[in-house]
C-alpha cells in the first residue's frame, strides 16, 4: 500500500535554519540534520550556512554515491512542495554522474606518491645543507627548498583532506597529519574547520573565512560597514587603525604574504587550545609538537643569528608563492554578502572564483589548484583530472551565460592588486568617519 506523501513549502524549510533546528532538502526531501551535525566528518559549518535550502548540488559536489544510503535516518517524513531544479543544476548533476561513470573520482593517478617522494627529497637536502655546509649561500638554498617543500606539503594535506588519496582512511589521516602538522606547522583540524566554510560560502563576505583579513585587507568597500563574521562569531570592526591598513593595503600585499604563515601558526594554536570542539585534538597537537621540534632545531644547527633569521624569512617568502596563489584566485572575484542559499551552486562557484592559466609542466607548481572552478565544483576530483574537465566546464559556463576568468599568474596579480587598490583610495575619504576601537577588538582571532 503507498503511504501518502507530506509535504512542507521553501518558506516552512527555511524557518529551520538555526542551531538546535537545522533542516536541509535533499532531491526534494526534506532531512533533520540537527543531531547529525555534531557528529559530521566536516563539521557543522555547512550545515548552518545552508540548513533550510535545498542542498543537492554542494551534496553531490562533496559525498560519493555511497553517502545517499546514510540519509534515510535522517529523512523527516516531508518532501519540498515548490521543489524545483533550475538547467543550470540539471546540467551540473549530470555531469557529476557522467564523471562519476567515467572513474574520475577515483583515478587518482600516482600524484600523491610523487609529491611525497619529492618532498622526502627535499627535506634530506634541506636537513645535509644545514648540517654539513658552512656556506651561507648553501644555507640560503636550503631555506628556499624549505619553502618548496611547504608548498608541496600543503597541497598532499589539502587533496588529502578532499578525499583519500591514500589506501584506507587510516593512512589517509596520517598523511594529512604528516603533510599538514608534523611538515608545516599547520593543523590539518584548522584546515578542515575553514576550508569546508570557504567552499561552502565561497565569498561571502561575512561567512567566507578565506576574505575576512580585517583590519589588515578590505577587498570590497562593503567592510567599511563594519560586518559581522558568522564564522567567528564576532564583529569586523573598520575603525581607524583598519582604515590605516587598507589605505596602503596594495603596498603591503606582498610584505604581508612573506610572514602571512605567522598567522597561520597562531590561528592553528588557537583553535587547538580553544573550547571548540576539535575532531583528533590530540593527534593534531602531538603532530603540531613534531614541527616545533624540528625546525627550531634545524634552525640552531646555523651558525649564528643573522643566518638563522635569513633561514626563516628566506622559506616564508618562497612559500608565500602559495599564500599570493590562494588570494589570486579570489581576491579579485565577485563577492556577496549573506548565505549561499543552496540551490545556486554551480552560480555561486562560478562568480566566486578565478584560474590561472598555465602550461602543463607547471601543474605541479600549482597543486591543481590553477583549476579553481574546476576545484570548487568537484572537491572530491583528484588534481590530476583537473585539467581534462576544464573544457567541459568552461562549455556549461558558456551555455549558462556565466563567468568563467582564467588569467596569467602575471595578470591575476594586477588584478587583485588593482582591486585592492580600489578599495585602498575609497578607504581614505576621511569624509567617512569610523568609530574608534581597541586593537584587540580588530585583530582577526578566534578560540
Amino acid at each position: 500500500m503507498e503511504v501518502e506523501k507530506k509535504y512542507i513549502t521553501s518558506e516552512e524549510l527555511l524557518k529551520h535554519n538555526k542551531p538546535g533546528d537545522l533542516w536541509i532538502s535533499i532531491q526534494g526531501k526534506v532531512y533533520n540534520v540537527t543531531e547529525w551535525a555534531k557528529e559530521h566528518p566536516g563539521g557543522d559549518t555547512p550545515f548552518i550556512n545552508l540548513a533550510g535550502h535545498d542542498v543537492t548540488d554542494a551534496f553531490i559536489a562533496y559525498h560519493p554515491g555511497t553517502a545517499w544510503a546514510y540519509l534515510d535516518r535522517l529523512f523527516t517524513g516531508f518532501h519540498l512542495k515548490d521543489f524545483q531544479v533550475s538547467e543550470i543544476s540539471k546540467d551540473y548533476r549530470k555531469l557529476a554522474s557522467e564523471f562519476s561513470k567515467q572513474g574520475l573520482f577515483e583515478k587518482k593517478g600516482h600524484v600523491t606518491m610523487y609529491s611525497l617522494i619529492s618532498v622526502a627529497v627535499m627535506m634530506f637536502l634541506v636537513v645535509y645543507g644545514v648540517l654539513k655546509s658552512e656556506s651561507v649561500l648553501v644555507h640560503l638554498g636550503c631555506a628556499m627548498i624549505l619553502g618548496m617543500l611547504w608548498i608541496q606539503s600543503a597541497y598532499v594535506g589539502h587533496d588529502s583532506g578532499h578525499s583519500n588519496v591514500m589506501s584506507s582512511r587510516g593512512f589517509n589521516k596520517l598523511a594529512q597529519i604528516l603533510s599538514g602538522n608534523c611538515l608545516t606547522g599547520i593543523s590539518i583540524a584548522w584546515w578542515k574547520w575553514t576550508h569546508n566554510a570557504h567552499h561552502i560560502s565561497c565569498n561571502s563576505l561575512d561567512h567566507d573565512p578565506d576574505l575576512q583579513h580585517i583590519p589588515v585587507f578590505a577587498v570590497s568597500t562593503s567592510f567599511f560597514r563594519t560586518l559581522t563574521s558568522h564564522f567567528y562569531g564576532r564583529k569586523l570592526e573598520f575603525d581607524s587603525l583598519a582604515r590605516f591598513f587598507v589605505s596602503y593595503q596594495h603596498f603591503t600585499f606582498y610584505p604581508v604574504m612573506c610572514v602571512a604563515r605567522v598567522n597561520l601558526f597562531v590561528q592553528t594554536l588557537l583553535l587547538l587550545f580553544s573550547t571548540r570542539k576539535v575532531p583528533d585534538r590530540a593527534l593534531n597537537i602531538m603532530g603540531i609538537l613534531v614541527f616545533w621540534t624540528w625546525f627550531p632545531l634545524l634552525v640552531s644547527y646555523l651558525p649564528n643569528w643573522p643566518e638563522r633569521v635569513m633561514f626563516v624569512l628566506a622559506s616564508f617568502a618562497v612559500c608565500s608563492l602559495q599564500h599570493i596563489q590562494f588570494c589570486l584566485n579570489h581576491f579579485s572575484a565577485n563577492v556577496y554578502v549573506g548565505k549561499p542559499t543552496g540551490n545556486d551552486w554551480f552560480e555561486k562557484q562560478a562568480s566566486g572564483t578565478l584560474d590561472i592559466s598555465c602550461s602543463t609542466w607547471m601543474d605541479w607548481f600549482f597543486g591543481g589548484l590553477q583549476f579553481q572552478l574546476e576545484h570548487h565544483l568537484f572537491p572530491r576530483m583528484p588534481r590530476c583530472q583537473l585539467r581534462k574537465i576544464s573544457p567541459i566546464v568552461v562549455e556549461l559556463c558558456k551555455k549558462h551565460n556565466l563567468p568563467y576568468r582564467s588569467l596569467s599568474f602575471w595578470d591575476a596579480n594586477v588584478r587583485t592588486i588593482r582591486t585592492l587598490r580600489t578599495a585602498a583610495l575609497q578607504a581614505r575619504d576621511l569624509t567617512n568617519p569610523v568609530p574608534k576601537n581597541l586593537l584587540w577588538e580588530a585583530v582577526n582571532t578566534h578560540g
